[in-house]
């Protein structure tokens, strides 16, 4: 058992932030853990034991995915990166390292834009620094129209494939299944959002070079949306970085491998830490 777990709601002015509190109060670090889209933060499920004895977690239901509200319309990722702030700010946190997969990788860019004062490292799981082709963004806005009308049922389908490596849906059923879930389990309307949201992000590749902050950057080997030789080329573009290539994994690394992904968190922490 942590020393400390707590569950919590942040009211905002037009939603409800879901988000747990764990690990000890008075760590040295505290990991602020961003889901991918569209999932919640159960994906971080294998991490929480392991971190958790040494470092304080918030992990967030960012808005319209798990437990939070969900804003219809358009949610951009800098929104997110601002109910985080907000998040760390209740939690009286002044400063964390920001991990973040996919999704989440889009918002802790921001994160570090907009408070580069409380980014005090970055943790990038199967993520990307560049922005959507107008090929892929159309593709986005297509997916939102049609999971508002055919249900979160839609986007399971179109997207559990493409998610885990072929390893994965052949030998670990269980994690296809949790990752199933927590889709179904997302309101179609917090998908469409969110689609149109990354649909729009921000470029940040040209900004690489200027993120002198502790980062780790995590990538399965079978990743296939974010492959690992542009992860590579992101960690040889940020001038504090490591690249960890995860064996046997697609885009969801943490779920699918977390011993190995587990290790090289631990192994980096520590290093923030001391600094």
């Amino acid at each position: 058992m942590s020393p400390h777990d707590e569950t919590s709601f942040l009211q905002l002015d037009e939603v409800q932030i879901y988000f747990r509190d764990i690990g000890p109060r008075d760590a040295a670090t505290t990991v602020g853990l961003l889901h991918g889209f569209p999932l919640q933060s159960d994906m971080w499920q294998f991490q929480e034991p392991a971190l958790s004895e040494k470092y304080r977690l918030i992990l967030p239901d960012l808005r319209g995915h798990g437990r939070s509200s969900v804003t219809t319309g358009t949610v951009g990722m800098d929104v997110m990166a601002d109910d985080v702030a907000k998040l760390l700010d209740f939690a009286q946190i002044e400063q964390a390292v920001i991990c973040g997969l996919s999704m989440g990788g889009y918002v802790a860019w921001e994160f570090w834009q907009r408070y580069p004062l409380k980014t005090q490292g970055l943790m990038l799981c199967d993520t990307r620094s560049v922005a959507d082709t107008e090929e892929v963004a159309r593709a986005r806005h297509m997916m939102a129209a049609q999971v508002v009308t055919e249900g979160a049922a839609m986007a399971a389908k179109s997207m559990l494939p493409k998610l885990l490596a072929a390893e994965t849906h052949q030998q670990q059923p269980a994690v296809v299944q949790l990752v199933e879930q927590m889709i179904l389990a997302t309101d179609p309307h917090g998908i469409a959002a969110t689609q149109r949201g990354m649909a729009g992000r921000r470029d940040f590749t040209a900004k690489l070079p200027e993120i002198d902050v502790p980062s780790l950057v995590i990538c399965g080997s079978e990743d296939g949306i974010s492959p690992p030789a542009e992860m590579a080329q992101i960690g040889n573009a940020l001038p504090r970085a490591e690249f960890v290539e995860i064996p046997n994994a697609g885009h969801l690394a943490p779920l699918e491998q977390p011993t190995t992904v587990n290790e090289a968190m631990l192994r980096f922490l520590a290093n923030v830490s001391s600094d």
